[in-house]
């Protein structure tokens, strides 16, 4: 597949109080945290070259930007407490438009490439260990595998679809992720009402996407971030 490649590359905003997100909107996934938005959109930036080599396992391929003036902000959601504790939570406007079948595919497709960045990151430092933060806090990789499964079943549960418990195993991924690709097609064709049976709104396709790309890549690149050197003084 080929990139939609503009002199430009659109971009939004949440901003907190304490944490600013900056998130390329045709490219769940590439969505990075800082202090405020100048950080936010620098982070955003160093990313890209990672975030490409994650997309080329699916065949997806954009041109990086070579700066952080291509950047062109063209939306700010004001955030809230999940904004400050470290997670993006709201829906941009864009995010509410119809899925057309190509664009289902494609978004489909960057799933996939996420959750192979994140089961061969995994796979590939089984046994390592990790750093901790200043106070002890942080996962194990077990942890973090079971946190992200568990997100993804509570995620889809956002869009109207669900697994049995027996089949959310951290062993055993593909059932929700199966769940995951059908239900968004569901979604996407209108077979999902968009309002849950105790009228709780449910997540548009665009925005689920958004939300399950970044939590993956964010623990994927939370893993890379926190092994030991070689010599354990990390």
């Amino acid at each position: 597949m080929k990139s939609n490649s503009t002199s430009t590359l659109d971009v939004y905003l949440e901003v907190g109080t304490r944490n600013t997100f900056a998130a390329a909107l045709n490219w769940p996934g590439w969505c990075r945290m800082g202090r405020d938005e100048t950080a936010a959109l620098r982070a955003l930036f160093d990313y890209g070259p990672l975030y490409a080599q994650i997309l080329r396992q699916e065949g997806l391929v954009f041109e990086v930007p070579s700066s952080v003036s291509a950047f062109a902000v063209v939306e700010r959601l004001k955030g809230n407490s999940t904004t400050d504790f470290g997670a993006p939570d709201l829906i941009p406007t864009s995010d509410t438009q119809p899925l057309d079948e190509p664009e289902l595919q494609r978004l489909q497709s960057i799933l996939k490439a996420c959750w192979l960045a994140f089961d061969s990151t995994v796979d590939m430092n089984k046994g390592k260990a990790l750093r901790i933060g200043p106070r002890g806090g942080g996962r194990t990789l077990d942890g973090i595998v079971q946190h992200v499964l568990e997100a993804e079943a509570g995620y889809l549960s956002k869009l109207g679809g669900r697994v049995t418990p027996s089949a959310n195993s951290p062993r055993s991924p593909e059932p929700v992720r199966r769940a995951i690709l059908e239900t968004l097609a569901a979604a996407a064709h209108g077979e999902i009402a968009p309002y849950g049976p105790r009228g709780g709104k449910r997540w548009p396709p665009r925005y689920f996407t958004r939300r399950e790309a970044w939590h993956v890549l964010d623990h994927v690149w939370e893993i890379e971030d926190r092994l030991e050197e070689p010599d354990g003084s990390g």
